[in-house]
């Protein structure tokens, strides 16, 4: 396919592709310690398997994908997994000047990298802050000892205290902890527990999100035995608004349905996912999104080896339809509380407004209360109701 100076595809205006190249570059490290019961990411125990390979294939993949999509300045990045921190010293060194050679880090800009309780000794994090990580997530999931070993977590909440104390001592200050709620036999005193705790580490950010039982995992076997005793609707119901209530009563901006933050701490890179926008995907089972193509690496370590030494490891690569485009930037887009903007559909879909496509749905959702329009002119848009947050899942399966 011939690539027009503006980014579209040659006799294909059909398909909306954005006229810049990715200004986000996500990296995939699938090396875990241990293989949690819920986890359905392409990741994999790290005992035995080729990590020194493995980052040799990443590297080679960094440069077919420089060359055939050259980057221009890269604005934000993130590395997940898996748990990247169970690389060592020498590999994380090794795998960021990497990432450096190949593609121009903005001075400012946000890398973001995950790690585990416990996987961040001191030489670790000097190696992390040397090559430009200044953002660090930790899967904390909950401060209750009992719980995270029902879920697999090999950490204790201890191991969450004292990861935030060595990144802070190292020089890290953007920081945030993922927690869980809707956890087997869990309550809302254990949840309310552990938002007190994760409320005294004082951090900028916190993801918070509800269990998903996915396929492939121990807890769906044990779902589909009827052995997994999970809280009541209610109770789950309960626990998400206790979280919007104590986090908002802290200071924090619920800026994504999700995720909270100080001011000026939102999630740069996951802003990107969720206004539609371009990104490298580079890694096994890592997802790209660039010229209106998405693609799929695939995900096997050794298959992803052998791969990149041959090509783009690529599993699938797949066209996006003007109208699929549409519906995920309604769907991601709804999920930030500030909502869509009409101009910003319009920019991204030659003038259209998400009114000629969507008024039907439009309409239907604020009749039944669950989204509103806000502002006037450019700053026009849609976004959801408080009643409508927690339905957030209904509302964006109506535009499929």
């Amino acid at each position: 396919m011939t690539l027009a100076p503006n980014g579209n595809a040659q006799g294909e205006a059909s398909v909306p592709l954005h006229a810049w190249t990715p200004r986000a570059l996500y990296i995939h490290i699938p090396f875990c310690t241990n293989k949690c019961f819920y986890c359905d990411f392409n990741s994999y125990v790290v005992d035995g398997q080729p990590v020194d390979a493995y980052l040799d294939a990443l590297e080679k993949e960094m440069e077919q994908t420089a060359r055939l999509l050259p980057p221009e300045t890269v604005r934000t990045v993130f590395v997940g997994g898996g748990t990247p921190t169970v690389l060592d010293p020498r590999q994380m060194a090794r795998f960021l000047q990497a990432v450096a050679r190949h593609f121009p880090i903005a001075a400012d800009a946000e890398f973001t990298m995950e790690a585990n309780p416990g996987t961040t000794d001191p030489a670790k994090l000097e190696a992390m802050l040397a090559g430009g990580v200044n953002r660090i997530s930790f899967g904390a999931q909950s401060f209750d000892d009992k719980l995270l070993a029902a879920i697999g977590r090999i950490h204790e909440a201890r191991d969450v205290v004292n990861s935030i104390a060595n990144a802070r001592r190292a020089g890290f200050s953007n920081l945030s902890i993922d927690l869980m709620f809707g956890l087997p036999n869990q309550t809302l005193e254990q949840l309310a527990d552990s938002v007190s705790r994760a409320l005294e580490l004082d951090l900028p950010h916190y993801s918070l999100y509800s269990l998903k039982v996915e396929e492939n995992t121990l807890f769906h076997r044990l779902y589909e035995r009827g052995e997994l005793p999970l809280p009541e609707e209610d109770v789950e119901v309960a626990m998400y608004a206790h979280l919007r209530e104590r986090l908002g009563a802290a200071g924090y901006d619920h800026y994504e349905i999700s995720n909270f933050a100080r001011p000026g701490f939102e999630s740069k890179h996951n802003s990107v996912y969720w206004r539609n926008e371009p990104y490298y995907g580079l890694g096994a089972g890592a997802h790209g999104y660039a010229r209106g193509i998405r693609h799929m690496n695939i995900k096997g370590v050794q298959p992803y080896i052998e791969a990149a030494a041959r090509a783009l490891p690529r599993l699938t690569t797949d066209p996006v339809s003007v109208r699929e485009a549409m519906e995920d930037f309604m769907m991601v887009g709804l999920r930030l509380r500030q909502g869509v903007r009409r101009a910003d559909f319009a920019a991204q879909f030659g003038g259209t407004e998400p009114e000629d496509v969507f008024g039907e749905v439009l309409t239907k959702l604020q009749s039944q209360g669950l989204l509103e329009p806000f502002g006037e002119g450019e700053a026009a848009g849609y976004r959801l109701t408080e009643r409508g947050v927690p339905l957030g899942n209904e509302v964006f399966g109506a535009f499929l």
